[in-house]
């Protein structure tokens, strides 16, 4: 069974495979439908399927992030796939963790120097049985209400500490990122009682469902629930807007009890890899 470049006419039905693996599929879906299949912007994504009945789907964005959904696929598939992107520069990998790790062996990329490579635990929620915590003094603002020396230094902080950036590509990216965020209306800042505590957002969103990313409290802050009260908040937002399910993949035991804490129950393992140099090729 060979891999076929997807054509527009092919669009509908991954659509509809992606949502039916929505839990580990949020970045593909939603770059697919805000950019469109090969667009110009550096997150669309070019796919190929596989099968007549769409046994799996294999994508790379135009900066290089691989974004496979395979689940039934041999050996022998991935390997097929990934000899489509040779030569293509390599951002990274997000993927569904036994699929990641697959791909990371067949395509010889585990001894590739990288800031970030981890199995994060995935969980899931149903809005309507969220847990709000008590939200006296909290107001829930847009990126661009805060002094951008706030933000921006919190996102390079989160850079360094969550994904081992060094600090000059840090403050290179955290200035890209917070940009970004503002321009798309994708995240908030938790004040308490006026004062910036805490960030939340959402890294993927569609109608139905939100991924929430990027959350970040700095370290004098923490401990005190900040960051479970921002998500509620921002989830509570979506909510009002027709979403009805949220997804995350928490990076640490800290962040995994906050969420636990509004509700959110297991759900798989995502695999997260960015690599050191994103312009080396697959």
């Amino acid at each position: 069974m060979s891999w076929l470049e997807a054509r527009e006419e092919d669009v509908p039905k991954i659509d509809r495979f992606l949502f039916e693996h929505i839990q580990t599929s949020m970045f593909p879906l939603a770059n697919l439908r805000d950019f469109g299949l090969r667009g110009p912007d550096p997150r669309a994504v070019n796919f190929w399927t596989l099968g007549d009945g769409l046994r799996g789907v294999f994508g790379i964005t135009n900066e290089g992030m691989v974004l496979p959904q395979c689940p039934q696929c041999s050996d022998e598939e991935l390997g097929a796939a990934i000899r489509l992107i040779r030569g293509r520069k390599l951002f990274g990998m997000a993927a569904e963790a036994s699929q990641g790790r697959r791909i990371m062996r067949l395509a010889g990329w585990e001894v590739r120097p990288a800031t970030l490579n981890s199995d994060e635990p995935g969980f899931t929620l149903n809005l309507d049985q969220m847990v709000v915590p008590d939200t006296t003094g909290a107001d829930l603002v847009p990126l661009g209400d805060l002094d951008r020396a706030i933000t921006e230094g919190w996102r390079q902080s989160y850079l360094v500490e969550a994904m081992d950036f060094d600090a000059e590509r840090a403050q290179r990216q955290a200035k890209k990122d917070i940009a970004a965020y503002i321009q798309r209306k994708s995240h908030r800042a938790l004040l308490m009682d006026g004062q910036p505590v805490a960030m939340t957002g959402f890294n993927a969103r569609l109608p139905e469902v939100v991924q929430i990313g990027g959350v970040y409290t700095p370290p004098d802050l923490r401990g005190r629930g900040y960051a479970r009260l921002a998500v509620a908040l921002h989830l509570r937002e979506a909510q009002s807007k027709g979403a009805t399910r949220a997804i995350l993949f928490a990076a640490s035991d800290a962040a995994a009890r906050a969420y636990i804490g509004i509700g959110f129950q297991p759900a798989g393992h995502y695999s997260l890899i960015l690599f050191k140099n994103p312009e080396d090729t697959a």
